[in-house]
Formats: C-alpha cells, structure tokens, sequence
C-alpha cells in the first residue's frame, strides 16, 4: 500500500468485514474502533506497520481556522500547535510503523487515511449532528495542514449506528445534514446500521 487508492482500495475491501462484525456485537466507541483495525489487519491488504490506531501527529503552527481556535484554548505555555488523534489510520510504508511522538514528521508525511470513528452507543441518548460535524471538520483542518506541507490523505467519517433501540441511533435529519456537510468538506462518509447497509 503505497498510494491514496491503494488506501481507498483496502477500505472498500474490509468493509463488508467492518459492517458485519460490528453488527454481531454492542460495545464502546473504542470497541468498535479496535474491530476496525482488525478488519483491516485480516482483510490480507493492510500490513501491520502501516496501519495505526490512535495516532498522535503533532502540528506546530497550524494554519487551519479550528486547529488555530482549538490551539488559543490552551494555557499559553503549552500554545504554538495542535495534536490530532485520528481513530485508525493507514500510511505509506515509509512510516516504518513508527508512530512516536518523535517521529511526527514522517507520520504526517506517510499518512493515506484517517478515519474518526462514531458508534451509536449511548445511553439515553443518541449521536447528535454537533459532534459528528465537529469530527467532520477536524478531519478536514488536518487535510488543510498536511496540504500546507505538501502531502494529501483520504479524510473518513465513518458512523457505526448499529444501537438495537431506534430512540439510540441518528434521526434521518441529522444524517442528511452529515451527509451535506461531508459533501461540502470533501469528507468521505462511511455509514451502516444495524440491519441494512446504506
């Protein structure tokens, strides 16, 4: 895997393994971010020191409108840059499955596609469009930084809204608004539900 759809090309084929596994199963949000590691990892496509869960990728002096606005929230003392986290990722072979704090550089350059993961587990309540459009531009201000430096990636929203009790999954409203937001963001949306894939 050593281009963007080459990324693209392991997404489409794990996903019939994500969708199903995750629909076998009620868990937290980190749970399910571990199947889809594993449905990467099992999926014969993805070698293990190109694939990361969790990622810290330091950025100092972000040019993005939010990493810039979530940077001046700090203490002044730690201000002059922002840490995304994205849930899994998948890089390049060049990061040589180097994913320390230290080794930012070669992450943010071997960096194909980062996913935020969004699961409909939630006790009396249920995913709200706020958060996952939070998520949505996250992803879009990190492609902003690593454009800046010269290097792209595929941003992936993916919602696993598998919740048994309909009051616990997304209202239809609010998957059309993450939809038109993803659109506008050029955020790829990766959505299932508990008993059809859409």
């Amino acid at each position: 895997m050593e281009a963007l759809s080459d990324a693209q090309a392991c997404l489409l084929n794990a996903w019939p393994q994500i969708v199903s596994d995750c629909r076998q199963v009620l868990g937290s949000e980190l749970h399910y971010q571990a199947m889809v590691y594993h449905a990467f990892r099992t999926s014969g496509m993805v070698p293990i020191n190109q694939i990361g869960m969790n990622v810290k990728m330091r950025i100092f002096n972000p040019i993005s409108t939010l990493f810039n606005a979530l940077d001046s929230r700090k203490h002044p003392n730690f201000r002059g840059g922002f840490e995304p986290i994205p849930d899994v990722c998948l890089f390049s072979p060049k990061v040589r499955g180097d994913w320390r704090r230290r080794n930012r550089m070669q992450t943010l350059e071997s960096l194909l596609m980062a996913i935020e993961i969004k699961a409909s587990e939630r006790a009396n309540g249920r995913l709200r469009e706020k958060e996952l459009i939070f998520d949505i531009q996250k992803l879009n201000a990190h492609r902003q930084e690593s454009n800046n430096m010269g290097h792209d990636f595929i941003p992936i929203m993916m919602i696993i809204d598998t919740a048994p009790d309909s009051s616990e999954r997304i209202t239809f409203s609010t998957l059309d608004q993450i939809i038109s937001h993803a659109l506008e963001h050029k955020v790829g949306l990766a959505y299932f539900h508990r008993w059809k894939q859409c």
